[in-house]
This record gives C-alpha cells, structure tokens and sequence, in this order.
C-alpha cells in the first residue's frame, strides 16, 4: 500500500548529506584502490560494490513492510551503520590477511578468495547508504522529486567535496574524515521515539571515527608496483609525499636507483643516482642532479639525443615535461627557447620547490618557460614553431602487463600528430622515444601513426620524412617536416657509430646496418616496419596478432593492442598463462561486466519471487528504468572521456561533468514534482532526450574542438550549457517512472530502484568496452537507444 505521509525538510537535508558522503567516499576509495593496487583494479572493486544500490532495491522489495514499519529507527540506523563501515574497511582491507593483489587473480588461484572478501567488505558501505536512501524514498514516495533533487544534487556537491579533502590530506586519512557525515546524517533524522536505541551506535560510531582520524591505516602498496619495487632498492626511503587531485605524489631516494633508459654501452663515467617521483605508485619520472657548467649530461648517450644530432634546436617544445628531463636535454644542447608544457600542477609545484635545488633551479632557467596545462590544449592554442616538439617516453623498462590499456592517452592519437606537425618549423622535427616490447606493439603503433598522419597531409613516401635509431632497449622515432637530407641521413649514421646504435628507418638504409650493434632474437620487427612503411600496411594490420593502428581522438586507447579473434593464436605461441599479461586492465574490466551481469541477475530476478511474475507489466518495468539506468551512464562516462581533452585535466572534466549533470538533474526531478499530470508529457521528454544525444553524438566532438581554445572560465561555462539542456530532462524519467508505480503498482517500487541501481553500474563496464571496440561516438549513439526502452514501455503502458 502506498505511504502518503510527506516527508519533513530534515530528510531532504539528510538524503542529501549521505549522498554527498558516499559519491566522496567513492571517489576517494577509488584513489585508495588505485595507489595499492591499479586503477583498473579500483574500477572493478568500485563496480562491484556500486551492486549495492542494486542489492538495496531487492532487499527492500523482500522485505518492505518489515522496513517501512521499522522505518523511524531504521533510517538513522542504517546511516550510521555506514559511516561505521566507511571508517573502517580500508583498515580492514589493509590486514594482511585479507590483502588482495590483481596482478596474482590470473596466477594464484588462493587470490580469488581474497578478491571475493574485498568485493564484499567494499559493498557493505554502499549498501547501507542505498538502504537508507531507497527506504526514504519509500517512505515518502509521494515526494519522490524532490527527494530525487536532494539525492542527486548532494552527489554532484559529493564530487566537489571529494576533490577538495584530497588537496588538504592523505589519501588513507580522508575516508575516516568522511564518514562523521552519515553519522551527522543520521542524527539529523532521530526521532525522540528512537533517540535511546540509536544512542549507543552513534557512541560506537564516534569512537571509531576519532580513532580512525588520529590513527589512519597504512596503505600497504602491491609489491608489483613501481613504488614497492623502488623501495627494494639498498637504503631506499620515501623523502616527501603530498596528495593532490593528480594523485598521491612521493619521491623515493635510493643510492642504487638510477635512470637512463636505452643508455649507449659507449657512456664510461659514473651514472648518476637519482630521485624518482611516484604518482598513486606508479613511475612518473627521475629527478636527475645538474648543475650549469656540467660538461656532460647521461641523457645525451641516449637514443633521444637523436634529434639534436642532426641539427641544432633553438626553438624547443617539450610535451608532457614532467619531472623535466627532456627539459635538462634541451638546456644542455644549447636551445635558447624552451617551452615546457606539464599538466599536473602537483609535479611543477615539487621541481620548482622541494625539488628545484637538485636540478638548479631548472623550471626558473632563463630559457626555459612553463606551462600548466594539457598538452593537447596548448597545441590548439599555440601559434608558435619550433624546431623540435618531443613528447614522453613510452612504455617502461619491462612492460606493464598491459595495465594501462584503458588510459585515454590523447597525445598519441593520429589528430595530437597532426596537430604538432602543423608547428614544426621548416626544418623542425617531433622526437618520440619507446621502449622496445615483445611481442611488439607500442613501436610499431607509433610508426603507423606518423604514417597515416603523413598519408592525411598527401605524402606517399614517409621514408623520407621519417627516422628511427634503437639502443638494446629503445627506440627513437624522428618526423621532419621537410624530406632528410643526405647530410642528415649521414649525421645519423656518424651517431649512431658514435654511439652503438642501429638505425632501423632511414634514407638509403642497408639491412646489414639494422642490427650491427644491437641483435635482435626476432628479427620480423624490421618486416613489420618495412610493411607499415609501404602501402601493404593494412594487410599487416589485418593479420597482425595485436592491433596496432593508429589511436583517434574518438578511441583515444594508445595503449590497447587485443584482437579478440588472435587469442587462439597467442595462447599457442605463448601459452595460456601468458595471454592475460598482455592485457590485463582490459580483461578485469570484461571480468568485471560477466561478475556485474550475474549478480544483476540475481537481484533482478530474486524479488520477482516475493512480488509476481505475472502481467506484462514486469516487463514494461524492466525495460523502463533499465533504459534509464543504461542511458544516464552511457551519457555521464562518455562525456566524462570525451571533456578529459576539452578541459586538459581528467580531474576538471569529471567534475564539470558529474556536478553539472546531477545537479541538472536534479533540479529536472525536482521541477517535474511540480508539474501535473507528469506523464501526459513523458514521452515528449524522452524523445528530447533522444534527439539531444543523437545531436551531441554528431556534432558535440566538433564543437568542442572549436572551443578549446578558451580561457577556462568560459570553457567551463560552456561546458555547462551544452550539458544542462539533456541533463535537465534526464532527471525527469526516473521520478516521474516511480510516481507512476506509486499509484499503480506500488510493490514494485523499491524493485524498480534497484533495476536502475544495477543497470547502472553494469552499463559502466559496457560504455567502456564499447568505447574501445567502436568510440565514443557509438557510446552516445547507445545511449540514445538506451532511452528508447523507456519510451516504448510509456507508450506500451498508455495503450
């Protein structure tokens, strides 16, 4: 029976306080997952638990009436519950124990109990929230829109709050800070009645919490990481760690860690120990000792000193700088104007400070300039030329294991070659330096991008335009903007001698010279080059085991080389151990959507027991706010990917992005609780919706590379304009689909919210899959689809 009781204000309040405490709480969890482990692994963690708003919804529809007439004690109860649970997972995660490493789920079987422990202790969190959240809703249905607008704008205000904690504290410190709020939630909601049964959780909660600020938990790092591997190392120590939206930064010391990646086995002095700067664990960069005056820099007996070899370089632009090394490169080479351009704010604000008496001071060199932006951005901005444009080492000493498959890498996509072509000088060059793998692919994807971009600008004969040397571990491509002349042919070879190097792309190239110095066990990598450089490369594309075309601004995954059809294939030649290392953030996110879709199924399909199975309007149900929960994410996670270039910055994108859609969604649900005789006008509504993403998949790519020229301010605002518009109706369907079921059919409402619940996160495994195999294009056009669902159920539902 349906419950027409009007909710107090201090409900929407407290909805709306938990709401915010559990999108910061994911937000920060993520950040956790990703320094302990890898952000793939947080993602499949993060998804998992997300199952307890799906979970909610079944246990809700189970077991409604014992809820709603327990619902004055049980929703301040449930509330603290959580902040309890916030408190105390990451420590509990961190006992050794209960630790769980991904890298050892395809490898240690005994891992997977571990994994089926984590996913649990990290659900119980979510799903206590959800619990309070979906039994308010219940409970005051009647008001579901403006309950829905204080759910929705306190996750988007969630995001917010996420991003400044992690400015000001420690990533192991923050989640004990943000479960007081559920505590406070819950508090706010007592009733007199309940006031003595809920004292002594709120006692237990209190304790926990002070404890857990004054003691946080130590984040044991996974020993395959690049932080625990440094800190292996003889006397390493960890000199200085600050947070910040870019990640958890640290830099580790060590009297045995050195970096000088393909170094010429010519190179006779001392190699130098270095610093190393460490982003959530990973490797960011070496923080190499020079002072002015040095006579020799270890940087020049590398492959990347090939560019200024040839030619001098005055005028030099360095992409993605980090830690500053091709900086120091540039400064020793004699260039009189250097750009450095550094998105992470983080790292800048270490080499200019803590870091600035190691390297002289370099960020402040007279010749050089600094800028604090996306890189990708700059080149849409920048009217200058140079005469040379170097980008970022790619890969690492020993592979990855494919765990950066799913990182949008917008600087190495076929558009970002185009763009930096366009500011080469006459004589300039763009310098990119790759570790060599095997099986190959980075190399050889880097190839065939300088080659299609040079088919796009009408050039048939890239051999001209293009050189290559490789050490016994790197290889450094050259592009020029004009054909290598024989002098400079010839000049890479007196390097290349000087230096025991091999040219492996150059004018007039013997086969013999390939492999003088370095030999190579497989000797294909200079067929696959040699086709890459002819027009049979799209053959090789086609039978090659591992995709390595070009990556696009609209599948910006650089880093993702699986062709499912090749498995057979690789499991013959390598084994069926192996085949998981080749790519293992794609496979735990295709893990994560079976894991998601089974357990989906189950809360989908359990409450059907408790509440009917007969009628066609189970269906109808399904279908309604399956679509919603598709559509919403499909269009939050594409635009989340597709604003990371708009903006420079992951962290800029994701925030405009979550906080303008919920809270514009937000403000839709609480308008449509306004409206009379609502769902006379849903279907207009949802074939708006449907237009506007049909829209934004054709055209929302174009205009955003028109605008990114402009100052943040406006960028921001513009950003906000072209989402509020579908975000605004995107609050609508699901209040307006509740209220619906309130009148009719009101058994079924805690079971739609959890329909939506779980539809939404599997939907975040799919959007990702699909951007991959097709872009993002098609993810918008999926979404759109998507609310086709709730459309024909509204009509369905009318007839």
């Amino acid at each position: 029976m349906k419950q027409n009781v009007s909710a107090p204000k201090r409900f929407c309040f407290s909805i709306g306080l938990l709401s915010v405490s559990i999108i910061a709480f994911e937000l920060v969890l993520m950040q956790i997952l990703s320094i302990v482990q890898w952000y793939h692994f947080a993602y499949m963690v993060i998804s998992v638990a997300l199952l307890g708003f799906g979970a909610a919804g079944t246990f809700l529809s189970v077991f409604r009436k014992r809820f709603l007439d327990k619902a004055e004690i049980l929703i301040p109860l449930l509330m603290i519950l959580c902040g309890i649970a916030m408190a105390a997972v990451i420590r509990t995660a961190q006992a050794p124990y209960f630790r769980f490493d991904c890298y050892l789920l395809f490898s240690d079987a005994s891992q997977m109990w571990q994994l089926v422990f984590t996913y649990l202790l990290f659900f119980f969190p979510f799903f206590l929230g959800a619990l309070a959240i979906g039994l308010i809703f219940l409970k005051f249905v009647n008001e579901i829109g403006k309950l829905y607008f204080a759910n929705l704008a306190g996750s988007g205000a969630g995001g917010v709050a996420a991003l400044g904690l992690i400015s000001f504290f420690l990533p192991q410190e923050i989640p004990a800070i943000i479960s007081v709020v559920p505590v406070v939630s819950g508090i706010m909601v007592l009733s007199r009645k309940s006031m003595g049964l809920v004292f002594a959780f709120v006692s237990i909660s209190l304790i926990l919490i002070i404890y857990s600020i004054m003691n946080p938990p130590n984040l044991a790092v996974s020993e395959f990481k690049a932080l625990s591997r440094a800190l292996n190392l003889t006397d390493a120590e960890i000199d200085f760690e600050k947070n910040s939206p870019h990640g958890l930064m640290q830099i580790v010391s060590s009297s045995a860690l050195r970096y000088a990646p393909g170094l010429s086995l010519t190179y006779r002095e001392d190699l130098p120990a270095v610093k190393g700067v460490f982003q959530n664990g990973d490797w960011l960069g070496p923080v190499i000792s020079w002072k002015s005056g040095d006579k020799a820099f270890v940087m020049d007996y590398t492959t990347g000193a090939l560019p200024y070899a040839i030619n001098k370089r005055a005028r030099v632009l360095v992409l993605n700088a980090g830690t500053g090394t091709d900086l120091l490169q540039a400064i020793s080479q004699g260039a009189t104007s250097i750009t450095g351009v550094e998105p992470n704010s983080a790292v800048l604000s270490l080499m200019k400070n803590e870091l600035s008496h190691m390297t002289d001071s370099m960020f402040d060199h007279p010749s050089v300039s600094v800028r604090n932006i996306e890189s990708r951005t700059f080149l849409a901005m920048d009217t200058s030329t140079y005469d040379l444009i170097t980008l970022p080492i790619v890969g690492y000493f020993g592979g990855t294991s494919g765990l950066y498959a799913l990182q949008e890498q917008y600087l190495f996509t076929r558009n970002a070659f185009r763009k930096m072509w366009l500011r080469l000088s006459e004589e300039g060059v763009i310098s990119v330096t790759c570790w060599m793998d095997y099986p190959v692919r980075k190399p050889l994807r880097i190839l065939s991008t300088i080659v299609e971009m040079l088919e796009e600008q009408g050039i048939q004969n890239p051999v001209d335009f293009i050189g290559a040397v490789r050490s016994w571990g790197t290889i450094t491509f050259i592009l020029k903007k004009t054909p290598l002349s024989n002098t400079e042919a010839e000049l890479v070879r007196e390097f290349c001698n000087r230096m025991s190097f091999d040219p492996a792309i150059l004018r007039g190239l013997n086969q013999e010279e390939r492999a003088w110095f370095n030999k190579l066990e497989d000797d294909n990598f200079f067929t696959y080059i040699d086709e890459l450089l002819s027009s049979e490369r799209k053959k090789l594309y086609s039978e090659y085991d591992f995709n390595i075309e070009p990556a696009t601004d609209n599948r910006p995954y650089f880093s993702q080389f699986y062709k499912w059809q090749s498995l057979p294939n690789l499991a013959k030649h390598f084994g069926n151990h192996a085949i998981p290392f080749f790519e293992m953030g794609y496979l735990i996110v295709v893990l994560t959507f079976f894991q998601i879709l089974i357990v989906a199924g189950v809360l989908i399909i359990v409450p059907l027991f408790f509440i009917g199975w007969e009628g066609g309007h189970i269906l109808r149900t399904v279908f309604y706010f399956s679509g919603i929960g598709i559509g919403y994410m499909f269009v939050e996670i594409v635009l989340i990917q597709m604003f990371i270039l708009y903006f420079g910055n992951p962290i800029y994108a994701a925030a405009a992005v979550i906080t303008s859609m919920l809270v514009c969604s937000g403000i839709g649900s609480y308008v449509s609780s306004k409206i009379k005789r609502l769902w006379d006008y849903l279907s207009i509504i949802l074939l708006s919706i449907i237009v506007l993403l049909f829209f934004y998949a054709v055209l929302l790519s174009p205009m955003l590379n028109k605008s990114i020229a402009m100052p943040l301010p406006a960028k921001i605002l513009f950003a906000v304009i072209l989402i509020a518009p579908v975000s605004f109706l995107m609050g609508i369907p699901f209040p307006a689909g509740i209220s619906y079921l309130a009148e009719h059919s009101y058994k079924q409402v805690p079971w739609a919210w959890g329909i939506n619940g779980c539809l939404s996160v599997i939907s975040t495994a799919v959007a990702t899959i699909v951007a991959v195999e097709l872009g993002f294009v098609w993810v918008m056009v999926f979404a759109a689809l998507a609310y086709s669902l709730p459309l024909m159920s509204e009509i369905e539902m009318r007839s």
